[in-house]
């Protein structure tokens, strides 16, 4: 290579890097730091004591109660239900394997507040239809269930969260070597007797690896308990946040207190990373290896037309019926009337779609945003994987860890520290705009891209690039020409992981918008809030399908890149 090339690439190689430390830096690194700096600096000065007062305060010591015992719940509950589906659908001889994989996956691209909300017109205790037909019907005094309870927060989460366990446990079964198994068959040993003393221990890892994701993933959640919890004083970290900040306008004081239960978040997160970290480093579980295994299927025999039935039930209930009450109720004239042909029509969604201004301006900032947060992540997600995966510079690992940061915080966080960097500390005043939401989303889903971009590079040999300068391209047009057109794919793929994400989110959106950057997310929460539950279930059901769709051309870009 000739010194000019070598000069060329030198300089192009400075650029990126440049501009990459520099996105993650200000995007990512300045946010999350000003939430410790607020947290324990005040006046300049170090004051742990304003922490020590807010931590004991009576909401603030419920509020982290709250949020464990949900979180210990829901990771309990979809830890037991994703395993046992895992198993059936990879292990036994269950009829229609393949749909009903498919069908527990579906939870894991639903929002689970929209979920919520369905729940909420079903069981709760005075209008839930399921409670008033029971007692309309059967004599019940009072509703049979109460959603707005712990038990129903947790009951809905598990419904959307254990995809999480189904996802990981199912992969490390389907790869696991059966000769054990077989051998304890050939033994004399029963199915559950199997099960319990053989595949269940050696797929521990992937069950706490997944069950360690629902714990940080619950604690920091904040949709389910905003529209089950608030409603009997159920409050956990996220929506304390909220509500402090929200009720106080912004003020310096409601924000500090914001900061702290934030640390407590990040702290905690940072744990159960650790955690994960140290249960998949135990090497006396490694017991799948390179070689291609055919799992052995167990047979089920008498119980494999209950165990169907269970499937198909837990389906209807889970899935069909909520989404279901959704689109129905979405069609009412007005809510709390019967589903009778007379009392439907498709004119709510017409007036979504065409006449209110608060759910046309929600679905447009929606649109934009994410189209805006994919295509900025995309390019700068592709960019910084280019340092990460092909350069040969020092400390390219905290590219990486920046980038991953913000997937592992909580996106209240995220949010907290978005208000705090970008509020006119630095001569940029971004709040009450749509600005600081695309800002928040950038930087939440960075990982989303890196990982999509960095997979793709991966698989660009470096051969193809200095083959190209050896014929005197410089490195720009060797970018250009040949390693963007390879990882296209990965791109793509990028941009829809990141683009419907946003279109669902609510957890940054709620704390960061204002009358006129709603989105779609927040118009559905804060009109179900305004009991305008008709209009609320209208705009979640056109969120459902916009959803779907994008879920399918998510999995068409995803299979050509891993093609």
């Amino acid at each position: 290579m000739s010194a000019i090339n070598q000069k060329n690439s030198f300089g192009v190689a400075q650029v990126i890097l440049f501009l990459s430390i520099a996105i993650l830096i200000i995007v990512v690194a300045v946010p999350v730091l000003l939430i410790f700096f607020n947290a324990f600096w005040v006046d300049g000065k170090f004051n742990i004591s304003d922490v020590a007062k807010i931590l004991a305060q009576p909401e603030t010591y419920q509020a982290l109660k709250n949020s464990l015992i949900i979180a210990a719940g829901t990771t309990l509950g979809s830890t037991i239900v994703g395993t046992f589906f895992a198993w059936l659908v990879t292990r036994t001889d269950l009829p229609y394997k393949g749909f009903m994989k498919a069908m527990f996956l579906v939870p894991f691209m639903l929002p689970s507040f929209i979920g919520a909300l369905a729940w909420k017109m079903l069981l709760s205790p005075n209008a839930g239809f399921i409670n008033k037909f029971f007692m309309n019907n059967f004599g019940f005094d009072g509703p049979i269930f109460n959603i707005y309870s712990y038990l129903g927060i947790c009951l809905v989460e598990i419904m959307y969260l254990f995809p999480f366990v189904f996802i990981q446990v199912c992969g490390a079964l389907e790869r696991m070597d059966p000769t054990l198994e077989e051998s304890a068959r050939i033994s004399g040993a029963g199915l559950f007797t199997i099960t319990r003393k053989i595949t269940i221990p050696l797929v521990m890892p992937s069950i706490l690896s997944g069950s360690l994701l629902i714990m940080l993933y619950s604690m920091a959640h904040f949709g389910t308990v905003a529209v089950l919890g608030i409603e009997n004083g159920i409050f956990n970290i996220p929506t304390l946040i909220y509500q402090r900040i929200h009720q106080s306008g912004g003020s310096f004081d409601a924000i500090r207190t914001g900061t702290v239960l934030a640390t407590v978040l990040v702290i905690t997160a940072a744990l159960i990373i650790w955690l994960q970290g140290k249960i998949l480093s135990k090497g006396h579980y490694q017991i799948i290896g390179g070689k291609s295994f055919r799992p052995m299927e167990l047979k089920l025999r008498a119980l494999r037309m209950p165990l169907l039935i269970l499937c198909l039930v837990y389906i209807a209930v889970t899935i069909v019926l909520p989404t279901a009450v959704i689109f129905l109720v979405g069609g009412l004239k007005t809510y709390g009337l019967p589903f009778t042909w007379a009392n439907l029509s498709i004119d709510n969604y017409k007036f979504i779609l065409f006449d209110y201004k608060v759910t046309k301006d929600a679905i447009w900032n929606s649109v934009t945003l994410g189209l805006g947060a994919a295509l900025i992540t995309m390019f700068a997600g592709v960019m910084i994987s280019y340092v990460i995966v092909k350069m040969k510079v020092r400390g390219k690992r905290i590219l990486e860890f920046l980038g991953m940061l913000p997937f592992s915080v909580p996106g209240s966080v995220i949010a907290l520290g978005v208000i705090l960097a970008w509020s006119g500390q630095f001569g940029i005043n971004l709040y009450n705009t749509v600005w600081i939401i695309l800002v928040a989303y950038i930087a939440r889903y960075m990982a989303f891209s890196l990982k999509a971009n960095s997979a793709a590079l991966e698989q660009v040999h470096d051969s193809l690039v200095e083959a190209s300068r050896a014929c005197g391209a410089t490195m720009w047009q060797s970018l250009k020409d040949i390693v963007l057109p390879l990882v296209r794919p990965g791109m793509l793929a990028a941009f829809f992981l990141i683009f419907l994400p946003s279109l669902r989110e609510l957890t940054v959106s709620i704390m960061l918008y204002s009358p006129t950057t709603r989105t779609i997310g927040v118009a559905i929460y804060t009109l179900n809030e305004d009991g305008e539950t008709v209009a609320s279930a209208a705009l979640a059901g056109i969120a459902l399908i916009i959803i779907i769709v994008g879920q399918t051309l998510i999995n068409r870009f995803t299979r050509k890149a891993g093609a």
